[in-house]
């Protein structure tokens, strides 16, 4: 029947629009959520210090509460969501200390805080579009990235480009950076805005620079200083406080078992 209007060549290119269009956010979610924001991290911490990358990259989260109130009504911004970002991103600053850090360029800021601004769309973007349609963690992440490396081999060539160094130092850092830090983290990603929204999803950024922390004192021997202490305590109690995790903690504490007998006592005396 297609062939009735169509050349098979005019057919075959119809049969894979059409299919491509069912990939068509997975594409948009790799734009925003992988190929925008890792080339922009990437060239902007070219000329811009890591302390103040990581500080203006820790506002995702609260770029994606502001985003998310426009887009989703069903994740509006409230007080205690807000205060609680707020406080966790004061502790991201308190943490990485970028006062102790070249500030660099600006256009490296700029391209670091456009980053950021990419992640947020991409949380917000995979909960309305992908996350409604029950896509499982593994096969969401697999087509994100699929989508984000036919885009980037797209456009690389068309960007600046150098012969690769391979050495044993840069390949494992590559490695890392694509198992851990995009294949797993990926899987991870979708699991956390399918079970607790695009804004509870993004405030993990808060956690990163913690847990890098944590690496470094352990594996790197780095000095433990005032601010990575109290600054990591700032960001979890942000944290507890916007989601409320304190009061449903002190809500499940379990009954003394003194106070249950005498429960049960009073009970049968009545």
């Amino acid at each position: 029947m297609s062939l009735e209007g169509l050349t098979p060549s005019q057919l075959e290119l119809s049969r894979l629009f059409m299919g491509a269009l069912l990939w068509g956010h997975y594409a948009g979610a790799a734009l925003f959520g992988n190929v925008i924001p890792f080339l922009l991290l990437s060239y902007g911490e070219k000329t811009t210090g890591a302390g103040i990358a990581g500080v203006l990259i820790g506002g995702t989260p609260l770029l994606t509460l502001t985003v998310a109130t426009l887009v989703l009504p069903e994740e509006r911004a409230t007080a205690r969501k807000a205060v609680g970002l707020v406080a966790g991103f004061a502790g991201v600053v308190i943490l990485i200390g970028p006062w102790s850090d070249r500030l660099g360029s600006a256009g490296g800021q700029l391209a670091c805080l456009g980053a950021a601004l990419s992640y947020a769309v991409g949380f917000v973007y995979v909960r309305r579009f992908l996350s409604p349609r029950g896509v499982k963690p593994l096969a969401g992440a697999a087509s994100q990235l699929v989508a984000a490396t036919v885009i980037q081999g797209a456009v690389t060539p068309f960007l600046e480009w150098d012969t690769p160094a391979l050495t044993g130092r840069v390949t494992a850092a590559v490695v890392a950076l694509g198992v851990l830090s995009t294949g797993l983290a990926y899987i991870l990603y979708f699991r956390l805005i399918n079970d607790l929204g695009a804004v509870t999803a993004s405030a993990v950024n808060y956690v990163v620079p913690v847990a890098a922390v944590i690496v470094g004192v352990l594996v790197l021997d780095e000095p433990v200083t005032w601010n990575l202490v109290v600054g990591g305590l700032v960001v979890l109690i942000g944290m507890g406080y916007a989601e409320n995790r304190v009061r449903s903690a002190q809500k499940k504490l379990p009954v003394p078992a003194a106070e249950v007998s005498e429960g049960v006592q009073a009970g049968k005396t009545r």
